[in-house]
């Protein structure tokens, strides 16, 4: 077997980490913004033709 200890990338894992810690502020901040301002159902605008005169 393979006596080498095990390196670990320390930029690699705080990355991920921070990469994990803004995907969680960014969650809330979706979350919160969504209570306060919901997303209704988006209604379609019938295209009117410009009137001929």
């Amino acid at each position: 077997m393979n006596q080498e200890p095990k390196l670990i990338d320390l930029n690699a894992e705080r990355a991920k980490r921070v990469h994990d810690l803004n995907e969680k502020r960014l969650n809330e901040v979706r979350q919160a913004f969504e209570q306060a301002m919901p997303l209704g159902k988006t209604k379609k605008k019938p295209k009117n033709k410009p009137k001929k005169r």
